[in-house]
C-alpha cells in the first residue's frame, strides 16, 4: 500500500527551519483526530491549504473534515512534514549531525529548503554579518551528491561486475543502487532519461555518474526555496542572487517569525488573522463588536511595521505558500470519498466531504482505491452526478477527484466507501 507523502523541511541552524516548522503545524484548537497511523518524533502534521469541493456545491456551511479543517470554502488537509536533522557542510563526512540528517533525507518526497537571506548567519548557522546565502543552496545540495555519489562509488567496481555479468538493464541496476532511497523504478527511469549521451554502464566515469546523481537527486528531492527573514534590510539584494542563480528552482519569500507572531495574536484574540494572507485587523480597525482586546502602543507600531514591510509588500509572510509550492512540485491535489454521490455526506448525518486524501495528480483512480484502503476488490466506482468512473481513469482537479467506492465482499455482498 502506498504510503502518505512526506516533505522534508531543512536548513542550516538559526536559518528559521525550527519557525517554519512550528507556523506549518500550528493547528490550532479546531483540528480534529489525526489521520496517520504512527508518528516518529521527528515527524509533525502540516496543513495544507487548498480550495475545498465543498465551494464548488455551495456546501460551505456543512463541511466538516474529520481531519484538518474547513474554513469559508478554504480547506486545511494534513500532510506529513518531516523535521530533518540540522545540516552544516561536511554532513557527508560525518560533521555536525550529518549521519542522522542523511538518514533522515532518504525519506523524503520535496525538500523546503529555509535559507537565511539576511546574510546575518553563516554556514555553521553563527552571527554574522554580509555573508552570502547563495553559498547555503550550493553546499547543500553539494553535502547530498556527495553522500549519494560516496555510497554508489563504494560499490562500484561489484555493481559493474553484476551489471555486465547479468546483462541488466541501465534503469533496473540503478534502481537497485538506488532503493535505498525510497526509489521506485519509475523514478529511477524519469531520472535517467534526464541525462542524454551516457556510454555503457561499465564505461562510466567519474563525470558520469555525478550526471546520474543529480538527475537522481532531481526526481527524488525535487526542492522548494524558502528564502527566510524577508524584512531585513540586507534580504532584497540577496533574494536578487538567489533568484538569478537558481531560475528553474521555486522559490517564496517568507517571514516565519512574523507568521509565529500573528498566528500567536489571534489565538489570544488581539487581532483577526486570515492566514495566507496580507490581512490582519485589530480592535481598532473593526470595533468593539469583534471581541478583540486592545492591543498596547508597542504592539500596535509592530503591526503598522508588519503589515508595511511584510504583508502589504509581498501579499503575505508566505509561510502558507511555501507548503503549497512543496505539494505542488510532487504534483499533489486532493481527492475525496463520499459515501452518497448525491449529498457529498458519510455513513451518517448532514455534514459533507468528511474525508480527503492527497494524492500524485494522474494517478488512476484504480490505485487511489488501493492508496486509500488498501488491496480491495472494488466492485464499481461512482463520481459526480452518478457517473460511472473507470479503475483506468486518471484523476485532476475537478475530474473524478470525488469518487465513491462499492467494495465487493465475500459472498457477493457490497458495501459503499
Amino acid at each position: 500500500m502506498p504510503r502518505d507523502p512526506l516533505i522534508g523541511i531543512v536548513g542550516k541552524p538559526s536559518s528559521g527551519k525550527s519557525t517554519t516548522l512550528n507556523a506549518l503545524t500550528d493547528a490550532d484548537a479546531k483540528v480534529g483526530a489525526f489521520p496517520f497511523t504512527t508518528i516518529d518524533p521527528n515527524k509533525a502534521t502540516g496543513y495544507l491549504q487548498v480550495e475545498c469541493a465543498c465551494s464548488r456545491f455551495g456546501k460551505e456551511e456543512l463541511c466538516k473534515p474529520n481531519y484538518g479543517w474547513c474554513k469559508a470554502g478554504k480547506r486545511f488537509v494534513p500532510i506529513m512534514l518531516l523535521d530533518v536533522a540540522g545540516l552544516v557542510p561536511g554532513a557527508h563526512e560525518g560533521k555536525g549531525l550529518g549521519n542522522k540528517f542523511l538518514d533522515d533525507l532518504r525519506h523524503a518526497d520535496a525538500l523546503i529548503h529555509v535559507v537565511d537571506v539576511s546574510g546575518t548567519t553563516n554556514a555553521e548557522g553563527k552571527a554574522t554579518r554580509g555573508y552570502d546565502p547563495l553559498q547555503d543552496i550550493e553546499w547543500l545540495q553539494d553535502e547530498i551528491r556527495r553522500w549519494i555519489e560516496g555510497n554508489l562509488l563504494k560499490r562500484w567496481g561489484s555493481i559493474v561486475r553484476r551489471h555486465t555479468a547479468t546483462k541488466s538493464l541501465v534503469v533496473d541496476t540503478m534502481q537497485a543502487q538506488f532503493a535505498g532511497y525510497g526509489a521506485t523504478g519509475q523514478l529511477v527511469a524519469r531520472a535517467m532519461e534526464r541525462v542524454s549521451d551516457l556510454p555503457p554502464l561499465q564505461d562510466w566515469d567519474n563525470e558520469c555518474i555525478t550526471k546520474v546523481v543529480k538527475a537522481f537527486m532531481a526526481e527524488k528531492f525535487p526542492t522548494v526555496l524558502s528564502l527566510n527573514k524577508i524584512d531585513h534590510p540586507d534580504a532584497d539584494k540577496n533574494v536578487s542572487k538567489i533568484m538569478l542563480k537558481h531560475p528553474n528552482t521555486k522559490a517564496v519569500l517568507t517571514s516565519a517569525i512574523t507568521e509565529v507572531f500573528l498566528r500567536k495574536l489571534s489565538k489570544q484574540k488581539f487581532v483577526v488573522y486570515d492566514e495566507g494572507t496580507e490581512f490582519v485587523d485589530t480592535l481598532e480597525d473593526l470595533g468593539p463588536e469583534s471581541g478583540l482586546k486592545p492591543l498596547d502602543e508597542k504592539l500596535l507600531n509592530r503591526i503598522e511595521n508588519i503589515r508595511d514591510l511584510v504583508l502589504y509588500r509581498f501579499g503575505s509572510t508566505g509561510v502558507a505558500q511555501v507548503l503549497k509550492e512543496a505539494a505542488a512540485v510532487l504534483d499533489l491535489i486532493p481527492v475525496y470519498t463520499v459515501r452518497n454521490m448525491t449529498t457529498f455526506t458519510g455513513n451518517s448525518g448532514t455534514n459533507v466531504f468528511r474525508d480527503c486524501t492527497l494524492i500524485k495528480r494522474g494517478t488512476q483512480v484504480g490505485q487511489v482505491a488501493r492508496h486509500i484502503m488498501g488491496e480491495v476488490t472494488v466492485a464499481s466506482i461512482e463520481g459526480v452526478g452518478g457517473k460511472r468512473v473507470s479503475a483506468d481513469d486518471s484523476i485532476d482537479v475537478g475530474k473524478n477527484d470525488i469518487l465513491s467506492f462499492r467494495l465487493a465482499h465475500s459472498g457477493g455482498t457490497t458495501m459503499n466507501f
